[in-house]
């Protein structure tokens, strides 16, 4: 597998232009080190970690790693300072913020000399991630698992709107777990990409066996965009997404939608596999993935499948 150097690469140092999605439950130490020790850049998911757990994850990871990795925070939970703190202390990177505004800590992590890329949902999005002194910004298409954008925009719209706005590095998110993904959205004007759901069905991912059986068995359709009164996020069809369907179709609350939410639900589906009742995140692209891998290998097929497309001309 041959490097592909081009602005992103350089500006994160690796290898592959293929970002591995911090994602609550299933991105701890062991995926994030085995995806950048394949050249790729991997993240800790700092979601589901309170900043003790955090700590240690990043201290395992770069035990197993001497390449660049990063964390993924998203700025919507309490006491973030906390995790950034952490992050700071341990001379973390690369730090990959989203569900909030890049202006409240972009200055700060830069000033420890650390890179930040916002995920953005909208070209608006971007350009302020861009005015705020990111880096880059990952546009995310409403195709991706987990939380997503009021905007419901597509990858294949919103990726050439984002690079239209912006003069840093795009790195595409929503709908990708092949090569041939890959290079449809570096057409569009990505400089990248950012992969989450195919690394949820990879043998490092500390997702449950339960949930990654099930986005391998996973069908079109078998996601839809949910809780749009909260948060919009991305769920696998289930008994509990049956009750949310439910609730909504009789116009219930948000507070009555938040009852039902409850606490803990993500957790108990996708990290302790109760998967009837639990809340599983993943997105749209489920339907094309039938095995679980390596991450390495993941990420090797992946650049060998762009390589081809590559070399079929198609530029």
């Amino acid at each position: 597998m041959a490097a592909f150097p081009n602005r992103l690469t350089e500006l994160l140092h690796i290898e592959c232009p293929i970002i591995q999605a911090g994602m609550i439950w299933a991105s701890g130490w062991r995926l994030a080190s085995a995806v950048s020790n394949a050249g790729g850049l991997g993240l800790i998911g700092a979601g589901s970690m309170y900043p003790a757990i955090l700590k240690e994850h990043i201290e395992k990871c770069r035990a197993a790693t001497d390449k660049p990795f990063g964390v993924n925070v998203p700025l919507l939970y309490p006491k973030i300072e906390e995790h950034l703190q952490v992050i700071i202390d341990a001379n973390v990177p690369i730090v990959f913020t989203s569900a909030g505004n890049p202006k409240t800590f972009t200055g700060m992590l830069k000033q420890h000399g650390i890179t930040v890329v916002h995920v953005v949902s909208s070209s608006r999005f971007a350009k302020k991630a861009e005015e705020a002194g990111c880096a880059a910004v990952v546009a995310e298409g409403f195709e991706a698992g987990g939380h997503n954008g009021r905007e419901e925009t597509t990858t294949m719209v919103l990726v050439p709107a984002v690079r239209a706005a912006v003069s840093i590095p795009v790195i595409a998110a929503g709908g990708i777990a092949t090569g041939k993904q890959m290079h449809a959205a570096m057409i569009l004007g990505a400089d990248g990409v950012q992969v989450g759901s195919r690394f949820v069905a990879s043998e490092e991912a500390s997702s449950h066996p339960n949930f990654k059986e099930l986005v391998v068995k996973a069908g079109e359709g078998d996601t839809i965009l949910a809780l749009k009164k909260l948060t919009p996020v991305r769920l696998i069809k289930n008994d509990f997404y049956n009750e949310v369907q439910e609730a909504e179709n009789n116009a219930a609350s948000q507070e009555q939608l938040q009852t039902l939410l409850g606490k803990g639900r993500a957790k108990r589906g996708m990290f302790e596999g109760e998967v009837a009742q639990g809340e599983l995140e993943i997105g749209q692209v489920s339907a094309l993935i039938k095995s679980i891998r390596p991450a390495a290998d993941i990420l090797r097929e992946m650049m060998q499948d762009f390589e081809d497309s590559l070399q079929r001309g198609f530029r």
